[in-house]
C-alpha cells in the first residue's frame, strides 16, 4: 500500500513498502518536524533546491543510510562532492527508477546554499512528477504561480498535488488556488506554511476555498498520514 507522510514544511514521504522517498529533508532545525534525520531511513532522497529549508539534513541522512540523492544538475554535483551517490536531472528530463519514474518540472524561485558570507549557487530549482504503483503525486517545490500548471494538469491524472501556500517567498493561497485548479489533482494538500512567522498561513481556509471551486483539499499535520 502507497503511503503520503507529512513531517512538516516541504518535507514528506513516499514508501509503498519496499522502496521509501524522502523529499526535502528539512527535520533537525525545523521547529514543527515529527522525525529527526536520525529516525529517517529512506532509499532515495529528493532535493527540490538547496535552499536550507529544503536541502536541510540531505547529506547527513545519505551519508548514514547510502540513499541515493535525486536533483538538479548542479545541486546533485555539489552533493557528489560530498560523498554521496547521487542521480542529476534538469526540468523537463525524466528517469526511470527502481521504485517509479520520476520527472521534474519547472519552479519558479532560486535556489543556493549559503555557507558564512558565501553563496553557493547550486542551478535550477524544481519540482518533481513522481510516478510510482501507477499513482502519480506533484510536489511543486518552492514557486510562485505559473501557466503551465495547466499543462501538467491536462497531461497527468494527478492523485496528488502538494503546493506551496505561505506567500513572500512562494505562492501565496490565493496564487495556490489557481494552481490546484489548473492541475486539478484528485487531491491537493498544502504545504510550506507555518514553520516562520513570516510564512503564516491558515490551512483550513485554504481548503474551505478549493472545496467551493469543486476541488479536494487535505491538511496534514507533522507526522500524519495519507493512503493512496
Amino acid at each position: 500500500m502507497l503511503k503520503l507522510i507529512y513531517h512538516g514544511h516541504a518535507c514528506f514521504s513516499i514508501t509503498d513498502g519496499t522502496y521509501d522517498l524522502l523529499i526535502d529533508p528539512f527535520l533537525n532545525d525545523n521547529p514543527l518536524a515529527d522525525v529527526k534525520a536520525h529516525e529517517v531511513n529512506p532509499s532515495y532522497i529528493l532535493l527540490t533546491h538547496g535552499h536550507n529549508d529544503h536541502f536541510g539534513d540531505a547529506l547527513e541522512i545519505a551519508k548514514r543510510t547510502g540513499a541515493m540523492i535525486i536533483a538538479p544538475y548542479e545541486l546533485a554535483i555539489y552533493c557528489e562532492q560530498h560523498g554521496v551517490k547521487t542521480a542529476a536531472m534538469n526540468p523537463g528530463g525524466s528517469k526511470q527508477f527502481p521504485f517509479g519514474k520520476i520527472k521534474l518540472t519547472p519552479a519558479w524561485h532560486s535556489s543556493s546554499i549559503i555557507k558564512g558570507n558565501n553563496i553557493i549557487y547550486t542551478g535550477a530549482p524544481c519540482g518533481f512528477l513522481i510516478e510510482i504503483q501507477g499513482k502519480i503525486i506533484y510536489h511543486a517545490g518552492d514557486t510562485g504561480l505559473f501557466g503551465d500548471m495547466k499543462l501538467i494538469g491536462d497531461r497527468y491524472r494527478l492523485n496528488f498535488a502538494l503546493l506551496p501556500i505561505g506567500d513572500i517567498f512562494v505562492m501565496g493561497p490565493e496564487d495556490a488556488i489557481e494552481a490546484a485548479v489548473m492541475l486539478q489533482a484528485q487531491v491537493t494538500i498544502p504545504m510550506h506554511y507555518n514553520t516562520f512567522p513570516l510564512i503564516a498561513q491558515d490551512p483550513d481556509l485554504f481548503v474551505e476555498k478549493l472545496r467551493s471551486k469543486g476541488l479536494k483539499g487535505l491538511v496534514l499535520k507533522a507526522g500524519e498520514q495519507s493512503e493512496l
